[in-house]
This record gives structure tokens, sequence and C-alpha cells, in this order.
């Protein structure tokens, strides 16, 4: 165990000052879309914004343990971690409690723990452990293979739940493989895949499955008349890559229209303009986007908004948090948030270009992206661009278990990187 006395002299204080910013301006609003004519008492921990404060109190708590944590536990048991996280998600098909048609709640008397968001800690470690050996190479397809196993586990587990939402967090790491080596065609391939579901979903198989024969067939006729000797010696992955992407498009439209839980098909629809419902399943996006609507530029004033007062928007102190932000402090309240968290994802990122450790980095860019496909789908889903998914903006959102990720994500990445001076 190496000497931790740099454990509050190497803190980067200024992702400890973006993280107190973000807390206390998420509280803030937890507060204004919370309180009640009954509950109005800042101590009053009977109501949701007492409750968050005490999960709060906790979260320092946990920091104080993490910073005092020599940083080789969390390398020499990255796998435990992994191991036991992965037993808690498949724990809850057998103890889990129901919530919002979706078993990813652990019951405890009065309190529920959501092991969906400790897991990003643990696949987090994982991944840092993995790739983080000095011979692990991720342009070898065995090493891709492996890497990404670390990422289906959790994914699979959490789609059976079913919350796909909470899966699409996993896609993120594709971004630390690429950072760390992993060919750019992966990057390429994922977004046509992301394309061809869009355009699938909004047109139908059939129309998709035409085009892309007819696209094949345009090439076979091009790759014919210039370039004969690539036709003759890679035919055979030609006609393999054109029936991977026949069956991905009627895949697609299987799952999307047999498989899928009912309500994430009608987000989707509603998302791509398929469906028109602002009474039913648009309501809530439909009432936020109005709350931020009704903001304007400076906003209605703190505990001033109509809508949050009125408790027009469903879920606003969880999901849709940033529905009170644009209506009380309007386009520039909102802008300002925004660049607050553009601010610390980027801080993240620069902390980890500066480790020595490739753990330490690999780790750091694991948390930026985290954090950063939190809020890019939350604040998307709150102003009606993304379908509504239920992932939780970070330090904004309701709720203990997010709050307690979110801390413990960040804080093991402030302690490695007060350590990188004893790191060679």
């Amino acid at each position: 165990m190496r000497n931790s006395n740099s454990n509050i002299i190497g803190i980067d204080w200024k992702l400890v000052i973006l993280y107190l910013l973000l807390i206390f301006i998420g509280w803030i609003n937890i507060y204004s879309a919370s309180k009640t004519e009954v509950h109005y008492e800042i101590l009053d921990f009977s109501a949701k914004y007492g409750k968050q404060l005490l999960w709060i109190g906790f979260s320092f708590f946990l920091i104080i343990i993490i910073l005092f944590i020599d940083t080789e536990f969390y390398k020499q048991f990255a796998g435990i971690f992994y191991l036991i996280s992965m037993l808690s998600l498949v724990g809850l098909f057998i103890f889990g409690k129901k919530i919002n048609g979706a078993t990813s709640w652990y019951s405890i008397g009065n309190f529920s723990l959501q092991p969906t968001e400790f897991a990003k800690i643990a696949v987090s470690l994982g991944i840092a452990k993995l790739i983080g050996d000095k011979q692990f190479d991720l342009r070898i397809v065995k090493n891709q293979l492996k890497a990404i196993l670390i990422l289906i586990i959790p994914a699979l587990l959490i789609i059976l739940q079913p919350d796909p939402g909470s899966a699409l967090v996993y896609l993120t790491f594709f971004f630390v493989f690429y950072r760390e080596g992993l060919p750019k065609y992966y990057i390429i391939l994922a977004i046509l895949l992301l394309i061809t579901t869009i355009l699938v979903i909004k047109y139908g198989y059939m129309y998709i499955e035409i085009g892309a024969l007819l696209l094949f067939i345009t090439f076979i006729i091009y790759a014919y008349n210039y370039k004969k000797y690539f036709l003759r010696k890679y035919w055979i992955y030609y006609i393999g890559f054109y029936l991977a992407t026949a069956i991905f498009i009627f895949s697609t439209h299987f799952i999307f229209t047999n498989l899928l839980p009912q309500r994430h098909v009608d987000r989707i629809n509603l998302a791509l303009n398929l469906v028109k419902d602002t009474k039913g399943k648009g309501y809530n996006t439909k009432q936020s986007e109005i709350a931020i609507g009704s903001g304007g530029f400076f906003g209605k004033g703190y505990l001033e908004g109509t809508q949050t007062k009125g408790d027009f928007v469903p879920e606003q102190h969880t999901d849709y948090i940033f529905s009170t932000v644009g209506e009380e402090w309007g386009f520039l309240g909102s802008t300002i948030v925004i660049v607050l968290f553009i601010s610390f994802i980027l801080r993240i990122i620069n902390v980890a270009e500066l480790q020595k450790s490739k753990f330490s980095r690999i780790y750091g860019y694991s948390i930026a992206s985290i954090f950063f496909i939190h809020f890019t789908i939350n604040i998307g889903m709150v102003i009606g661009i993304i379908p509504t998914i239920g992932i939780p903006l970070p330090f904004f959102s309701y709720g203990g278990s997010s709050l307690w990720a979110f801390t413990i994500l960040l804080f093991i990445f402030i302690r490695l990187d007060a350590n990188k001076s004893n790191e060679w």
C-alpha cells in the first residue's frame, strides 16, 4: 500500500467546486419542484427536498471515506467490485421491487436502492483494470471481445428488468475504447447502425430493405466496371455484409414492434413525430416544453414558476428537473447550468489526460463519458428532441442512489488524480 499523504494535498479543487455548485443548484431546484403548502421548511425531512438534503449529507461522508482509501485498493479489487455488482443485478429478479414497470430496486424498509446506478462504477473500474494493462491492445479482435463482454453483461441484465434506457449508458464506453486504440471504423459502424435504426422505425423496414438492396446492387455494378480485382477477391465479404445488414434491418423492426415494452415504443414514436399525443404518453414532455418555454430569457423567478407550483409537469423533481430551471431561471439560467456541466465534463477529460497511470486515465474517460450521456440524454429528453428514456440528470435529479453513485464515480477519480505524483 502506498503512502496516502497526498490524498488531500493533490485534490483537483476545480472539480470539487464544480461538483459543489451542481449539487447546490440541483438541490434548490428540487426544493422548488417539491415545495408545497404542507412542506415548506428547509429541514422538513419528510419532504423530498429534505430527504435529498440527508442524502447530500451522506454523500459528504462517502467522499471522506473515498479520499482516505489508498488508490491501489480500487485497482486490486476492480474485478471483485464488478462481480458483486453483477450479482446485485441478478438478485433483482429474485428480491427486486417493481417500480414504474421495471424491477430495478431493492426495497429496504422505507428506502429503495437501485443497483443499476452503482453498476456504472463497477464497470468503469472493470474496464480501466482490463484495458489498463500495458500489454492490452484494443486493436486485437480477441481483446475487443473481452472489453465488449464487460459491457454486454450488465446491459443485458438491465434490459431484462426491463430498463433499456439505462442500458444505453454502456454504449458511451465505445468513446473510451476509441481513445485507447479501438479502430475508428467501429465508431462509424455504430453511427450507421443508429441512423439505420431510426430510418427503420420511421419509414418501415420494407423500404429500408429495398434501399439497402439497391445500394448493394449499385456497389456491385461499380465494382464490376472499375474494381474487378476487388470484386473477385472479396465478393464473399460483400455478400456477407449485405446479408448482415438485411438481417439487422429486419431484426430492428421485429424487436421494435414485438419485444420492446409498449411505453418505450410510444416514447420513440412521439420523439420521431410518428404520433401526436399531448394528453397521453406525450403529456410529460409537452408540459416540460411549456414550462421551459414560459420562462423566457430571464425566467419567472425562483419559486415563481406557475407550471412548477401547479405541479403540471409529472416527475418534475426527478427526470424532468431541468424544466424547473428553464421556467424559473429562463434561457440565461439554463445556459449557465449547461455551461457548468460542460465545464465539469471537460475538466474531467483534461485531468484524465494528465494522468501518469493508464488505469487512472481510462477510468477518467469512462466517468466523463457517463456524465456526458446522462447530461445529453436527460436535457434532450426534457426539451423534446430525444425520446423519454428515464435517466437522471447528475446531481440534479431527486434520488439517493443516483446521487451517491455519481459522487462515488467522481471522487474515486479525484482520489486517483491526487495520487498521480506517486505513480510510475
